[in-house]
């Protein structure tokens, strides 16, 4: 394999194999199960893996499971990018997939008795894979260890159920099972357009904390068919990723359970608002302290005024990762509360790092700019990344907003996905926190995506053009 690099970055922290007697417990306790998936999250957030009969469980976990490492070089297609050097160059090789410590859990949702399972790659069981998001994660909260600190997380996800029988590709809102009829608008939280979707939004819940979710609130967001599920907050940063990813799978196989589809695609409205993942994050000293905590209300500690400045500083770089597909940089716009500068402000929704002031010990950071199309695991290791950066470089960040963001002078974040990718390659600092080759494959990926994009002709083309001229 061409790539060499990142493997002396990663050490027996990074891994985490596990107990067989998890898996053995499991099907005693489960008897009626018949099938295992297992899951396998890839670079674009999507779930692929496999789905075994239940014999072939224990197996997984003392030998593991055997899948293409090609499923890292893959476009939003699913299709293997070569210019990777995942996939044919060395002839489209597995590695071993084991386990993910406590994940196996039922499907409540399935009308047989179906369980599921997370999985890590690697290329050896001393080695994990370095373009397995959940690795660099695990690489990048190590490097927060050893500086005594742990990061306190917790995701909001925002989707759209669409009508399942829709005519054409563009969505459509669902016909209420209350009304019967097609919403034309919505009120944001309002609680008449949760009830009128309440068996649906109930059931997601209920699925959720079978799981061991933790989802919590439940909104009405500001378009048609358009809600928001909040996650409570974890000091296992990688379990928060997990809550997030999984939260997104349990939504759309309920939701098909009841006719709708769903998406978590940024802007699937032209004219409304986009699905953001907004995600809040705090850090704890080895003390179990929150070092963000102000000594008295209203001022700021120098920890979160550094993050602040690493946040901002490196943002127009890890925006690809924020925003990794095409479609993502169509939410930018200030009627819908898209930041689209690097800015803050304290109870501030227009700046892109807002500072909740409600209890002073839960001081934290919500980071207003990510889609949820993009992947939980990269951008909370972006994340963490430029808080690090910031932290030990004493990075001062720009003045405070207040009041309207988009009214005031910044220079604007990339506005493009070319732009961005451009950005995230050249930035030598996040090579080094999440892994040079990594970065490569990731750009190779989207920039091939890009170039496919580019090259089809829209109807709105032949619309101005075609006999125009």
């Amino acid at each position: 394999m061409r790539y060499q690099t990142d493997r002396e970055m990663f050490t027996s922290a990074d891994t985490n194999l596990p107990d067989i007697n998890e898996a053995v417990q499991f099907l005693e306790q489960n008897p009626d199960v018949d099938f295992v998936d297992l899951l396998l999250l890839d670079m674009n957030g999507i779930v692929r893996g496999k789905r075994v009969e239940k014999d072939k469980l224990t197996k997984a976990y003392e030998l593991g499971i055997a899948l293409p490492i090609s499923i890292y070089g893959m476009n939003i297609k699913g299709t293997p990018v070569e210019e990777t050097g995942l996939g044919l160059e060395i002839g489209e090789s597995d590695a071993i997939c084991f386990p993910v410590a406590g994940s196996l859990t039922r499907q409540p949702w399935q009308k047989r008795a179906i369980a599921q399972l997370l999985l890590e790659m690697y290329e050896t069981p001393e080695t994990p894979f370095f373009g397995d998001p959940r690795m660099i994660l695990r690489r990048t909260l190590r490097q927060m260890k050893a500086r005594g600190l742990t990061p306190v997380s917790a995701f909001e996800l925002e989707f759209y159920l669409i009508d399942a029988k829709g005519e054409g590709k563009a969505p459509l809102p669902p016909i209420s099972p209350v009304t019967g009829k097609r919403p034309e608008n919505t009120q944001v939280y309002s609680l008449d357009d949760l009830d009128e979707y309440a068996d649906l939004l109930t059931e997601i819940i209920d699925a959720a904390r079978a799981q061991g979710l933790p989802a919590d609130t439940i909104v009405a967001e500001s378009a048609p068919g358009q809600f928001e599920i909040n996650l409570k907050h974890t000091n296992d940063a990688l379990a928060s990723c997990d809550h997030a990813l999984l939260l997104r799978r349990v939504i759309k196989q309920v939701a098909h359970n009841h006719e709708y589809d769903v998406t978590f695609m940024a802007k699937p409205y032209a004219d409304q608002a986009g699905n953001g993942m907004h995600l809040h994050l705090s850090l704890l000293d080895d003390d179990g302290k929150n070092v963000f905590e102000p000594a008295e209300q209203g001022e700021m500690t120098d920890t979160l005024k550094y993050a602040l400045g690493g946040l901002l500083t490196l943002l127009p770089q890890y925006l690809a990762i924020l925003c990794p597909n095409i479609n993502s940089y169509r939410r930018f716009s200030p009627d819908f509360y898209v930041p689209n500068a690097a800015t803050w402000g304290v109870e501030n929704r227009t700046t892109a790092l807002r500072i909740p002031s409600d209890v002073p010990a839960a001081t934290r950071i919500e980071h207003r700019v990510a889609g949820t199309d993009a992947n939980p695991y990269l951008m909370m290791s972006a994340f963490l990344a430029s808080i690090m950066y910031g932290i030990d470089n004493n990075i001062e960040p720009p003045a405070e907003i207040v009041g309207n963001a988009y009214d005031v002078p910044n220079t604007p974040l990339p506005n493009n996905l070319r732009d961005a990718l451009r950005e995230l390659s050249d930035c030598d600092i996040l090579r080094q926190y999440m892994g040079t080759d990594f970065i490569d494959v990731f750009v190779t990926c989207k920039e091939k995506e890009l170039e496919e994009f580019e090259q089809h002709i829209t109807t709105l083309e032949y619309d101005w053009y075609l006999r125009t001229f």
